[in-house]
């Protein structure tokens, strides 16, 4: 059974089929080959979906939505030029810094990709920066959308490994501002090197202006998570939270939500919504599927016995996880690998909380990655050009988050010292 799934699977996505039919196509191959009753798939896929803390990712999802257009995407652009885009390459700096920012309400890399890139890729190429070298910027900066607190893959990870999602939240914050750093002092760097961005600072407002006129989109961030922190709201009620914000914020106070754009803000939260939804259903069934056999337990034996130190598991896990995210999406990589991988890391003595963060990073390269990074056709859509024009200014960045994420990997007070102190008893 499990041969004739896994090879469905890598037929399908071979066949460039979508990861969620892929996925859903091999279960039910694998129910027929196993002889179970096909009632147990009905079961199974409501099962995997029909969890509290799932609510929270169409809400943040809208709640994405609704600060793109509302405005709030704008004035925290501004905001972080202020602070960053005075010097050279200040811009390519003012992208990461911003969509570090957005990352903190939105949890998804994809609205952060088109939120800040729609006003920040024009803006680098009207400074003069290459086309491809602003789709490629904006893409890698957008994967911290899934780092930054409230990250959808952070939710998943936890409900799938059942661990605490407020832990997850809170470690996540050490890895997001390490790669942040490390991007922002790459840029700096390189464009000194070419000698690029020396005009970056043209038309930023002062620090107090920015701060004043993005007041309100600042506050979004400082309400949802020390709201979950002060113990004010569950990681669920902030994401609704979230949208009220943004609702009233966009229509209210800087009045650029009319009625009229409500039905296609919910038009598309619905359809990206119910995507990841769908993924979430088959790969819940698959991962029923795939227990049921024994692969599970198959693989920790096998792991045990071949990588038979922490260091030698969580370099032999970063690396599949690696070529994995190259081929299957974050969230369904998630809810398959996590409960076969964390018991294992746990058995050797590995946090799960910091577990968690490395499979994180590790997949959320998946997203800046061909054949199938998600970023990447993202920017590639709003930079107006085709994928194969990215790959050479992607690869310093992928090369940038891989270094973070050995630091992550074999320092783990980067992810735990905040979860520790905020947890302490």
């Amino acid at each position: 059974m499990t041969t004739v799934m896994i090879s469905t699977m890598v037929l399908c996505f071979a066949l460039t089929i979508s990861v969620a039919v892929s996925i859903g196509l091999a279960s039910v191959l694998g129910i027929q080959v196993a002889n179970v009753n096909m009632l147990i798939s009905v079961k199974e896929m409501f099962g995997a979906i029909n969890k509290f803390p799932l609510a929270a990712i169409p809400f943040f999802i809208l709640a994405g939505n609704l600060m793109e257009t509302g405005g709030i995407s704008r004035r925290l652009v501004e905001f972080a030029k202020s602070i960053v885009g005075g010097v050279q390459g200040g811009l390519p700096m003012t992208c990461v810094l911003t969509c570090m920012i957005f990352a903190a309400v939105s949890g998804s890399s994809v609205a952060t990709t088109f939120a800040i890139g729609a006003i920040l890729i024009p803006a680098l190429i009207k400074h003069g920066y290459p086309t491809s070298y602003a789709a490629a910027l904006q893409a890698t900066s957008a994967e911290l959308g899934v780092i930054i607190p409230p990250s959808i893959p952070l939710i998943l990870y936890g409900v799938s490994a059942e661990v605490s999602i407020g832990e997850l939240f809170i470690a996540g914050f050490g890895p997001g501002i390490l790669i942040s750093g490390a991007l922002m002092l790459f840029v700096w760097l390189y464009c000194k090197y070419k000698g690029w961005g020396k005009n970056d600072g043209d038309g930023r407002l002062k620090l107090l202006p920015a701060t004043w006129q993005a007041g309100w989109a600042l506050l979004m961030p400082v309400i949802i998570l020390g709201g979950i922190y002060g113990g004010v709201f569950t990681p669920t009620e902030a994401s609704a939270v979230a949208v009220l914000y943004a609702l009233v914020v966009g229509m209210l106070i800087y009045r650029e939500i009319g009625l009229r754009d409500l039905f296609p803000i919910l038009r598309k939260s619905v359809i990206s919504s119910a995507v990841i939804m769908f993924i979430i259903a088959n790969a819940g069934l698959f991962a029923f599927l795939i227990t049921r056999a024994g692969v599970p337990d198959a693989i920790g034996r096998w792991l045990e016995a071949v990588l038979q130190s922490p260091a030698l598991f969580l370099l032999g896990v970063n690396a599949a996880l690696f070529v994995i995210g190259m081929f299957i999406e974050t969230s369904a990589a998630i809810i398959v690998l996590a409960p076969i991988l964390a018991p294992v890391a746990m058995h050797f003595g590995i946090d799960p909380v910091h577990f968690g963060l490395i499979m994180v990073v590790n997949l959320a390269l998946g997203m800046i990655t061909p054949p199938f990074g998600v970023n990447l056709f993202a920017a590639c859509t709003v930079a107006r050009i085709p994928l194969d024009r990215i790959i050479g200014h992607l690869i310093p960045f992928v090369l940038v988050i891989l270094g973070c994420l050995m630091v992550i990997t074999y320092v783990p007070g980067i992810s735990l010292v905040l979860r520790d102190l905020a947890f302490a008893k």
